[in-house]
């Protein structure tokens, strides 16, 4: 109750409207011109200035002030500041003639003062404001380019309107009211006239909502265009007149149709918007109204929105003012009552602030009402009350404080006259089940009938006269802004810091304490450096010497090469290069074990200093030759056979394999070969997710953020653990922080929906989709337009030779033919600024969709109707360019080619370039990336999602995606039931008979798998994973003692990506043919990609006992023993070789 009290305590606080001066004037009679300045706010006169005198060229010193008390007993004082004007009137004084008594006046324009800035917490704002002429004025002959009369004004407040919680909690609305567009064919300009106003509730206080109503609408034919720039007008301008009542400096945003938030977007509805703004009635407002919202009323209205997201604007036709008092009878009846449910969902998208957009109108009844908004009415009366009081200027406040003195008899009229409001109310307050024939009012007129022609049982009455709206497809645009979002959002910055929080970043090197004993360490690494060198240096110039020369040395040779290597190194400028290496490692040891760190004073001192250091330095050279050189050269250290990528492939084929305990060898011998890497780190997590691991993926991709704070996929990974350990909020973290490392991640906004959808944040997860399929959208255009410029330069580059020879002909002519051909093209649309046309672009989509894989390509969406008509353009285009001499005969030509339309009506857009559809929804993009990471709970989600996307259904895609899920889950059956539907699709998808070969494969159909995995192989295109396959089928060619097929097949592996798994299995299939040979060569290369593989020494001892080698044979098989080979088969066939060759054994 304190923070309620404490406004109301407030004592009125003044607010001061100072008018400095004025210039540029011109009066009835000349220049000269005496004025005084009326000032009103709404309805009140604030006051007027006394008479001064104004000349030419010097700014009139009116110096007034007038006083406007705000007293914030009323609650709705901020708010009233906020969207009045003050109007400010100039009136000349005319010169006071003979014979007259009172002296005459005649207005010269006017101007208003915005007082919003004051609202905003200023105290005080200077203005040069622009006097606008009045009807009939002299300034109105003042020419355009002469200067203007202008006027400076400062409003001022002693104390903020605002205090610190109102600053920090309140919020300003910022309503406009732009047009209604398609309005009802009934609607014409001649005949009677009508007023036509708009309203919406909003909550000025916690418990309370009132309408704000545009009550200024005018309907307009479509030859009144519209000007580019249109300026606002005040809601309720008072007094103002002419240019007054537009709100200076304030325009309405030109927007594109893609950034809007409303209805009508599609390219259906953008063909009948084009139409309905050029060439149909409109209802103009173009009338912006603010609304100051406190603290609680910012919360009401928030939670009203989270509550349900539409809010009702309601439009309506009102009779004229009448112009004799006494006609009352029409007083606030309105016709054609029409709602627009507007979605103010993205208000509580974090940090939005403004919605904008084209909303449909619906006929208005109680029922849709309750059912959109659950309202269980409108405020259609009160806003047609108030409307007709604004149009007959009875009040200017659009809160009717009077309107309670006659509520009873109005309601009565307003029953007899039928109001759609009343009616649908006494139709939902009886209802009846036959139907509308209930105890609604039998005098109701026309706006309520029931449709009995198409009436249900239980069905609402239908209104007739708001179903025109319906009919013409009629909406409105109208913009809501805030000045801070309903829903902050967090900046990158703090993002960045919570996410340090969580997982501190680790350096990339670890810290070095330079104390005493690091400093001698780095001086003894400096020196042993330094004497390799210098060796190196020697066995250059006098190792071949010392080859041949097998004498013994003596003194005078060794002095002489010593004196010979000392000359070359200081000639060569060596041993400067040498003394600079050492020279920092000598002053760190003076810093750090000396701690000497200033000059020297004292000479003495500082040689004192030098024999000491000389003394220490050369003792530490000694310990540091003696522990680095030695008689013999060191054994260079082998560089791997294998790098991290083939680590990574090998990993892969165990897992594929189910070998978990070979592949997490690999995964953490890539971590160990590098543990700087992020990505050997995520890829060891997406591992350990898949083997369900949670605790260690968790941990690896902590690593892999301390090393890369931005690593988007650890990021998103992390974020997915935190999701399935039900830590919330630092999962959403952690994906928000995503889509700050990278906005234009289709990936990342999609896996914050998915996130959002998990935790039942249904408008977060709308917010978040609708940002990945606007970048999805945007990708596809850039795509689009990529494929258009290359084919326009592969155009240009193909006519490049015949354009020059015609080049050389016209100038054989004398140059009578135009300069530039291709300038000819420049009319005809389809290569200009839109997405590709061209039958080049689509067949080379068509060549590019053949390489990809078939998983990938059964997603691309096409038209139908797009290819045929592009390649004709296209045709059309390129002969008429190629054939023509003239840049008129273009069209000519096109009429020649029997082309049905004009030449204008072959530019129109929607039908020659087609808006780009994107190749893939969202969810399939991020489906391929969760299954590849093994995030199962959110792949799931994403197929629900995928499966109901109007881009998406029970697609091939779909089917395929789905399997390769329930493979990673072990569930075949509805692995193969889903590839069945996948194949009906597409008969011919190679994705989809290598997954059902896999599933056979899993459940030990090996026939049936055989099959799929050689009907794979053998299509054009590969599937998208060819190693599996072929390992697979290779190894069911062996069981089935196919040796030579296993043997091809085992190479296509091999030269596709060798392994040793690949290796050995050529090397098995030649020794089953009897090709030693080959098959030694084939287990040596397996033993050197893994030399631990003990099947590997098995086959490598039976070639060896076939062969005769009884060393290598025995050594083989001691290797295989001691790797525990468990293959019962293989250890039974060694046995009875050795047996059989009489060696091999060591136990013979």
């Amino acid at each position: 109750m304190t923070e309620v009290d404490v406004p109301q305590t407030r004592p009125p606080e003044p607010l001061s409207i100072h008018i400095v001066k004025a210039s540029n004037l011109k009066g009835t009679k000349g220049d000269n011109v005496q004025i005084t300045v009326k000032v009103e706010f709404g309805e009140k006169v604030l006051g007027e200035s006394p008479k001064v005198d104004c000349v030419p060229d010097t700014p009139a010193e009116i110096d007034y002030t007038a006083t406007l008390n705000c007293s914030f007993e009323d609650p709705l004082v901020l708010d009233e500041i906020s969207y009045k004007p003050v109007v400010l009137t100039v009136t000349e004084v005319l010169p006071k003639e003979k014979k007259q008594k009172e002296e005459k006046t005649a207005q010269l324009g006017q101007c208003t003062v915005d007082l919003l800035p004051l609202v905003k917490g200023a105290t005080k704002h200077h203005y040069n404001l622009v006097i606008n002429p009045l009807p009939g004025s002299p300034l109105e002959t003042i020419p355009p380019e002469g200067p203007k009369p202008e006027m400076e004004v400062v409003i001022s407040v002693q104390e903020s309107l605002l205090e610190g919680t109102q600053i920090d909690q309140g919020n300003l609305m910022t309503l406009t009211i732009e047009s209604l567009y398609s309005t009802p064919e009934s609607w014409t300009m001649t005949g009677s006239q009508y007023a036509y106003a708009a309203a919406l509730p909003i909550p000025m206080s916690a418990d309370k909502e009132t309408p704000v109503v545009f009550a200024n609408g005018a309907l307009k034919p479509s030859i009144d265009k519209e000007p580019p720039n249109r300026q606002k007008k005040w809601a309720v301008p008072g007094s103002a007149q002419g240019n007054s009542i537009y709100i200076p400096e304030s325009f309405l945003p030109p927007d594109n149709i893609d950034d809007e938030d409303g209805e009508f977007k599609s390219k259906d509805d953008r063909e009948h918007r084009h139409t309905a703004e050029t060439e149909k009635l409109r209802v103009s407002w173009n009338t912006e109204r603010r609304c100051y919202l406190d603290s609680l009323a910012t919360k009401s209205f928030q939670d009203k929105i989270a509550k349900c997201r539409y809010w009702p604007v309601e439009v309506m036709r009102l009779p004229q003012p009448a112009a004799a008092k006494g006609k009352k009878d029409d007083e606030g009846s309105i016709s054609y009552h029409g709602v627009a449910f507007v979605n103010l969902a993205p208000l509580l998208y974090p940090g939005v602030k403004r919605i904008r957009g084209a909303y449909k109108v619906h006929a208005y009844t109680d029922h849709a009402m309750h059912e959109k908004t659950k309202r269980k009415t409108g405020f259609g009366e009160e806003a047609g009350k108030i409307a007709f009081n604004i149009l007959n200027r009875n009040s200017a406040s659009p809160f009717p404080k009077k309107a309670g003195k006659e509520g009873g008899e109005k309601k009565e009229k307003e029953v007899k006259k039928g109001r759609s409001m009343s009616i649908a109310q006494h139709q939902q307050a009886n209802p009846t089940p036959g139907g509308p024939g209930g105890q609604a009012p039998t005098e109701a007129s026309q706006t309520i009938k029931s449709d009995t022609g198409s009436e249900m049982e239980g069905q609402p009455p239908v209104n007739v006269e708001g179903q025109q709206y319906v009919d013409a497809k009629a909406y409105v645009m109208l913009e809501i802004s805030l000045t801070r979002p309903l829903i902050p959002k967090r900046p990158p910055e703090e993002l960045a810091r919570r996410v340090a929080e969580y997982i501190p970043p680790r350096p990339l090197f670890p810290k070095r304490t330079d104390g005493a004993q690091r400093a001698v360490e780095d001086f003894h690494n400096q020196v042993g450096s330094v004497a390799n060198l210098i060796l190196d240096e020697f066995r250059d110039q006098f190792g071949d010497l010392l080859k041949v020369d097998d004498e013994p040395q003596t003194v005078e040779a060794m002095e002489s090469r010593r004196q010979k290597l000392i000359y070359e190194l200081n000639s060569s400028g060596k041993y400067f290069a040498f003394k600079e290496q050492l020279k920092y490692a000598v002053v760190k040891i003076v810093r750090e074990k000396y701690l000497k760190t200033s000059a020297f004073e004292d000479r003495q001192e500082l040689q004192t200093f030098l024999s000491e250091l000389y003394v220490y330095l050369i003792d530490q050279m000694h310990v540091a030759l003696g522990k680095f050189l030695a008689l013999e050269d060191q054994a260079p250290i082998p560089k791997p056979l294998t790098d991290s990528a083939q680590l990574k492939h090998f990993a892969r084929e165990a897992e594929v394999n189910g070998n978990y305990e070979l592949a997490t060898k690999y995964y953490q011998e890539r971590i160990a070969r590098n543990r700087n890497d992020p990505s050997h780190w995520f890829d060891y997590g997406t591992f350990c997710l898949y083997i369900n691991d949670i605790t260690k993926a968790e941990e690896c991709f902590k690593e892999c953020i301390a090393i890369d704070q931005k690593h988007l996929q650890g990021l998103l990974l992390y974020g997915v653990v935190c999701t399935l350990s039900e830590r919330n909020e630092a999962a959403e973290t952690f994906f928000e922080a995503a889509t700050c490392v990278d906005p234009k991640s289709i990936l990342a906004w999609t896996m914050l929906g998915l996130f959002y959808d998990a935790v039942n944040n249904e408008i977060g997860a709308e917010m978040a989709y609708l940002e990945a399929n606007k970048l999805n959208q945007a990708a596809a255009v850039a795509e689009a337009k990529a494929l258009r410029d290359d084919d326009v330069t592969k155009e240009r580059l193909a006519r490049g030779e015949h354009e020059s020879e015609d080049k050389e002909v016209d100038h054989d002519q004398g140059g009578l033919a135009p300069p530039s051909v291709p300038d000819i093209k420049q009319p005809s649309p389809p290569s200009s600024d839109k997405p590709p046309t061209s039958a080049r672009s689509g067949k080379g989509s068509v060549s590019d969709t053949r390489r990809m894989s078939a998983s990938k390509r059964s997603d691309i969406h096409l038209r139908p109707e797009q290819s045929p008509q592009l390649q004709d353009n296209v045709g059309s285009k390129i002969k008429t360019e190629s054939s023509t001499s003239r840049p008129g005969s273009h069209y000519k030509m096109g009429s020649q080619r029997g082309t049905p339309q004009p030449a204008e009506e072959t530019e129109e857009p929607p039908i020659r370039e087609p808006t780009p559809v994107p190749r893939c929804s969202i969810y399939m993009q991020t489906i391929e990336w969760l299954i590849e990471v093994k995030a199962v709970p959110f792949t799931e989600r994403a197929l629900a999602h995928e499966l109901l996307s109007p881009m998406g259904g029970p697609t091939s895609g779909y089917h395929i995606n789905y399997a390769r899920l329930k493979l990673q889950k072990k569930e075949y059956k509805e692995a193969e039931n889903s590839l069945d539907e996948a194949l009906q699709f597409d008969y011919q998808n190679p994705d989809a008979w290598a997954l059902m070969g896999h599933v056979k494969y899993m459940t030990n159909d090996v026939e049936a798998s055989r099959d799929c995995y050689e009907r794979t192989i053998s299509f054009t295109s590969d599937a998208a994973e060819m190693h599996s396959i072929y390992l697979r089928l290779a190894s069911i060619y062996l069981q089935e003692e196919k040796f030579s097929n296993a043997k091809n097949t085992f190479l296509m592996a091999c030269k596709r990506s060798p392994s040793c798994v690949s290796w050995l299995g050529v090397g098995i299939a030649c020794y089953r043919l009897g090709e030693l040979a080959e098959s030694e060569d084939a287990l040596s290369e397996a033993n050197i990609l893994n030399n631990t593989d003990p099947e590997v020494w098995g086959y490598l001892s039976l070639v060896c006992l076939k062969t005769g080698r009884q060393l290598e044979a025995e050594q083989a098989y001691k290797y295989a023993l001691k790797l525990n080979l468990s293959d019962y088969d293989l250890l039974t066939e060694i046995q009875h070789v050795q047996q059989d060759v009489g060696f091999g054994n060591p136990e013979f």
